[in-house]
């Protein structure tokens, strides 16, 4: 082998490990078009526009934090006793959402509801409830449900509205036969004129955040 062949293949093996190393870095700091549609995919978890916002900004912090005094509802467009409020809002909302009996009207079921949510959102569960399928289905096996929730987290929260994670829980009777169900919803807590109710609700799963859109 001459000197001219042995410095011609160094070279080649050279270039080669050259444009492997920059393989590898293109590949590590380009982004991943396949991450970013998955990404798109992904519900948004904040709410799009809905009721007006709040009637005034949350006062803020001036002073130096101390964070044995820290008060975080200042820094938050409800008030502690606002943040209660919609927290138990959506806790009794999911409960009762999931309390009915095959021998009541519509009416009934609405009327627990009433209150809790905007007009627009009982009238359209009531609705539900009142298909005739579903009522037909109820009456011949007879199904007694009595459900209960709990508050699992805050997913969001934004000017005007507070969306909670919560798990409805429901005792079935059906057929003669006892079961247990539950399910995670994400429901939308928001200002309703001068009121808190529950505007939109969705399974936590489904690619609905509960949003006020």
């Amino acid at each position: 082998m001459n000197l001219n062949d042995r410095r011609r293949k160094l070279l080649f093996a050279g270039l080669v490990v050259v444009l492997a190393v920059v393989g590898v870095y293109l590949t590590v700091a380009s982004p991943d078009h396949g991450d970013d549609r998955a990404r798109e995919a992904r519900p948004s978890a904040t709410p799009t526009a809905g009721p007006p916002g709040p009637q005034s900004p949350p006062p803020g912090i001036q002073n130096a934090v101390n964070p044995g005094d820290f008060d975080i509802y200042r820094l938050l467009p409800f008030s502690r006793q606002e943040f209660a409020t919609a927290a138990d809002l959506a806790q009794r909302f999911v409960a009762a959402y999931g309390t009915y009996r095959y021998d009541e009207p519509p009416e009934t079921y609405m009327g627990r509801l009433s209150g809790l949510a905007t007009d627009d959102l009982t009238q359209q569960l009531g609705q539900d409830a009142a298909t005739p399928g579903l009522v037909e289905e109820r009456r011949r096996e007879q199904v007694v449900a009595q459900g209960s929730a709990s508050i699992d987290q805050v997913r969001t929260i934004e000017n005007n509205s507070i969306i909670f994670l919560v798990t409805g829980r429901r005792q079935l009777t059906k057929g003669g036969k006892d079961s247990t169900e539950s399910k995670q919803y994400a429901v939308t807590v928001a200002r309703d004129g001068g009121s808190l109710k529950v505007y939109s609700f969705a399974p936590a799963d489904a690619g609905q955040a509960g949003d006020t859109g």
